[in-house]
């Protein structure tokens, strides 16, 4: 029980890694509310924690929405009684080339994937501190903030802004024993992505993943507990990477370094 009576906030956890993380600190000890614009779904993983003994909320809200993030955060204090931890996960995902990108994309995107985090840092960054007793701040990136990602230019500047945000915010917070660290996920299997692991994205993938795997949601939302709990007391803005190997591994797939 790491996160043991903590108070938690997961944004866009109604499904996927946000899902995972959510229902993992509940079975670590925290209670957890759930900002997400899909009803549905949300309930349905506050209705799980609350199964698992912990206490949950759902709370509908447009995370790029400031006047709904402060409401949403008002009632998670009022609630809870405080908060601990804050993990910005939500985010959304559209296609296009940089030339042909209408500009509505570009906002959707910033809004959703960048602003959320300035939105909901401050928030939760007000509160931390007022209670005077710590906290974290997780936020959740992507390989992409390093990698190129042909057709998502929005999604690769909003996963780099999330880093160079976290990274000021971690100077910013620190004095008042407050982490911020962030996630880059690779390759994740989640509603949105299985069905664009075709059998040839899959062939292609694990030529450079060295571990030729893909992950299960649970594996990143394993690295968030660790950075929500007290054995990451001495670590902020730092990325944790997981992706099997992919950023990191330089050789030239199939091919032969010493022939005959």
């Amino acid at each position: 029980m790491r996160l043991k009576n903590k108070r938690a906030v997961v944004t866009g956890a109604s499904s996927g890694i946000g899902k995972a993380i959510a229902l993992m600190f509940a079975r670590e000890g925290a209670d957890v509310a759930i900002l997400d614009i899909d009803e549905a779904k949300g309930q349905a993983v506050a209705d799980e924690i609350q199964a698992l003994g912990r206490k949950s909320a759902f709370i509908h809200c447009d995370v790029g929405d400031s006047k709904r993030v402060a409401e949403a955060f008002a009632q998670v204090t009022k609630d809870f009684g405080g908060l601990d931890i804050l993990v910005n996960n939500a985010g959304i995902i559209r296609f296009s080339q940089i030339v042909d990108m209408p500009e509505e994309d570009w906002d959707r995107i910033i809004g959703t994937n960048l602003k959320s985090v300035f939105l909901c840092s401050q928030q939760a960054g007000r509160r931390m501190i007022d209670q005077g007793t710590g906290g974290r701040i997780i936020c959740i990136s992507s390989i992409h903030a390093v990698l190129s990602e042909p057709n998502c230019g929005h999604y690769t500047a909003a996963k780099g802004g999330i880093e160079a945000f976290a990274r000021t915010l971690a100077t910013e917070l620190a004095p008042h024993k407050i982490t911020v660290n962030y996630i880059r996920p690779g390759a994740t299997y989640t509603e949105l992505t299985t069905p664009m692991y075709t059998d040839s994205v899959k062939r292609s993938l694990f030529e450079r993943v060295p571990l030729k795997e893909i992950a299960d949601a649970d594996w990143i939302a394993s690295g968030a507990v660790y950075l929500a709990s007290d054995e990451s007391r001495y670590m902020t803005g730092q990325h944790l990477t997981i992706d099997g190997g992919y950023v990191m591994d330089g050789s030239l797939p199939s091919a032969e370094y010493c022939e005959d």
